[in-house]
C-alpha cells in the first residue's frame, strides 16, 4: 500500500484491510472466485486493502497485497478480468501465454485458460471485471451467430495504444465517480453508455481468436431493416439500448446494421438514438416549469452525461442554448 493517508482508488467502496491471509482470500474469492493465496518470502503475514464497487455490468475493484503473493485462481470460468498495475510488476501466466504486466502492460486473462499470478510487493492493481456470458453475449450479437469456441484473448492489453489511453481514461473517469451516491453509476443509462463502450472496444480493438471475424465486411441491411430498427428506437429509447441490442431485435448483426445505417442514413444506429433522445429531451424542456425542472437533470436522465457536449449538440440542432428552451424563449 501507498504512504499513510494516501488516497487510493475506490477509497469509499472498502470491503475489507487485513493482515490475515486466510480473510484476505476469503474476501477476494467472494467477489471473484476461489483460489491459492501464497505470500512470498516465508511471510505469514499481508497488508491487503480491497475496494469494490460495482457500476452497471462492470465490477471496479481496488486490490494491494502489501506483500509479494503468488495467486493460482485456475480457470476463472465465469468472468473475464482486465488487472491493471498501479506501480511495480506481477508475472501472469494464463494457458500458453506469459507476461510481466507493468502500469503500461495490463493483462487481459481469458476464463478457459489456467491462471497462475505472481504479484511483487509494491503492485497495486485496478481490475475491471466482466461477466462471460455478457461478453460472449455481446459478441455473438456483433457476429449474428453463435460462438463456435471459447473467446481467448492476447493476454498483454497495451495501454500505450492510443484507443487503450482513451479506454483507460473511461476507467479513470468510473472509478472517480463510483466514489459519489450520485454519480453516473445511479443513473442507469449512463452506466450502461459507459459499460458497453468498454466492452466493445476490448472486443473490436484487443486481438483475440475472433478479431479476425470481427472485421470482415458484412453485407449492409435493406432499408426495411433499418426502418424496423428506427422504429424499435424510437419505441425504446428510455433504455439504455445498444447497437446490439437493436441488431438482436431485428435480427440482423450489429455491423450489417451498422452498415445499413451508414448506407441509408449516414449516421449509426447510437447516432440515431442520439438525435431521438435529444428530441426527447427537447420536449420535456419545452414543456417543462422551470421551477421544478433542470436541464441537467432532463438531460442525464436520457443518457447525456457530458454536460458541455449535450449543450453544444443541442445548440446545434435547435438553434438555442436548452436552458433558453426551459424558460420558452
Amino acid at each position: 500500500m501507498g504512504e499513510a493517508g494516501e488516497r487510493v482508488p475506490l477509497g469509499s467502496r472498502a470491503l475489507f484491510a487485513t493482515e490475515d491471509v486466510d480473510e484476505a482470500r476469503e474476501q477476494v474469492a467472494r467477489v471473484f472466485c476461489p483460489h491459492r493465496l501464497e505470500p512470498g518470502g516465508g511471510l505469514a503475514r499481508l497488508a491487503a486493502r480491497f475496494n469494490s464497487a460495482r457500476f452497471g455490468a462492470v465490477r471496479l475493484s481496488y486490490l494491494d497485497y502489501g506483500a509479494d503473493v503468488r495467486i493460482e485462481p485456475g480457470e476463472l470460468e465465469s468472468f473475464f478480468l482486465v488487472q491493471i498495475p498501479l506501480a511495480g510488476r506481477s508475472l501472469i501466466r494464463c494457458g500458453d501465454q506469459e507476461i510481466v504486466s507493468t502500469p503500461r502492460l495490463a493483462s487481459l486473462p481469458s476464463p478457459s485458460e489456467h491462471l497462475d499470478m505472481r504479484w511483487e510487493a509494491g503492485c497495486p492493481q485496478l481490475i475491471v471485471k466482466f461477466d462471460r456470458p455478457v461478453v460472449e453475449g455481446a459478441l455473438e450479437r456483433m457476429l449474428g451467430e453463435r460462438l463456435d469456441r471459447p473467446v481467448v484473448f492476447d493476454l498483454g492489453l497495451d495501454l500505450t495504444a492510443g484507443w487503450a489511453r482513451s479506454w483507460r481514461a473511461m476507467i479513470d473517469l468510473m472509478v472517480g465517480d463510483a466514489e459519489r451516491d450520485d454519480g453516473l453509476a445511479a443513473q442507469p443509462l449512463a452506466a450502461a453508455h459507459l459499460g458497453n463502450a468498454l466492452l466493445s472496444s476490448l472486443l473490436t480493438m484487443q486481438p483475440s481468436n475472433y478479431l479476425a471475424r470481427l472485421n470482415a465486411p458484412r453485407p449492409p441491411a435493406v432499408p426495411k431493416v433499418v426502418r424496423r430498427a428506427m422504429e424499435f428506437i424510437d419505441g425504446h429509447a428510455h433504455e439504455p439500448l445498444t447497437t446490439d441490442d437493436v441488431a438482436r431485435a431485428v435480427a440482423v448483426s450489429g455491423r450489417s446494421l451498422q452498415e445499413g445505417f451508414r448506407r441509408h442514413l449516414g449516421l449509426t444506429p447510437m447516432g440515431y438514438l442520439r438525435d431521438v433522445r435529444l428530441g426527447r429531451v427537447h420536449e420535456e424542456l419545452a414543456a417543462g416549469d422551470p421551477a421544478r425542472c433542470t436541464v441537467t437533470g432532463v438531460a442525464v436522465r436520457w443518457g447525456f452525461p457530458h454536460q458541455g457536449r449535450f449543450a453544444a449538440l443541442y445548440r446545434a440542432r435547435y438553434g438555442q442554448t436548452p436552458s433558453q428552451t426551459l424558460r420558452g424563449h
